[in-house]
């Protein structure tokens, strides 16, 4: 199983994230991508997609993840079979919009037939837990003994 890393970021905190889990899943054969390079159609069901997915403004997605999907609402491609899971950065201080970039990740990709596994990881910056300490944590709890879905 080959594990592939997407992060969105508007100020870094999620490439850093994004980089922590390659070195925490180096056991497999891991990417990591910037959500603006990588697009829907090179998603595959064969592989764990981990995303990693900061807030920005008023809940919505970071600048970097809109591209990708922009496009995956323009072709709305079948993606049943896919496994993936989030790890959101937010701030409580922003109240009802605290991580809802990671949320609005799982929305569009559950509505596309993807499927969620694991725990839904939301980091908190106004806790004092490092982000980069919760995301290795976080990968030791992935069933990455799940086999891939078939279509």
């Amino acid at each position: 199983m080959r594990i592939v890393i997407l992060f969105g970021t508007e100020m870094g905190t999620s490439e850093g994230v994004a980089e922590c889990l390659a070195g925490e899943l180096a056991a497999y054969p891991v990417s990591v991508h910037d959500m603006s390079d990588f697009r829907p159609a090179d998603l595959d069901v064969r592989d764990l997609h981990l995303i990693v997915c900061s807030t920005y403004g008023d809940g919505d997605l970071p600048t970097g993840a809109e591209p990708f999907f922009d496009q995956l609402d323009r072709t709305a491609p079948d993606l049943t079979g896919l496994r993936f899971a989030v790890f959101g950065l937010g701030d409580s201080v922003y109240g009802d919009t605290f991580n809802r970039g990671g949320e609005i990740v799982v929305e569009k990709l559950s509505a596309r037939g993807a499927l969620r596994v694991g725990e839904h990881a939301r980091h908190d910056a106004s806790m004092p837990l490092d982000a980069k300490v919760q995301a290795r944590e976080w990968a030791r709890t992935l069933p990455l003994d799940i086999t891939p879905a078939l279509r």
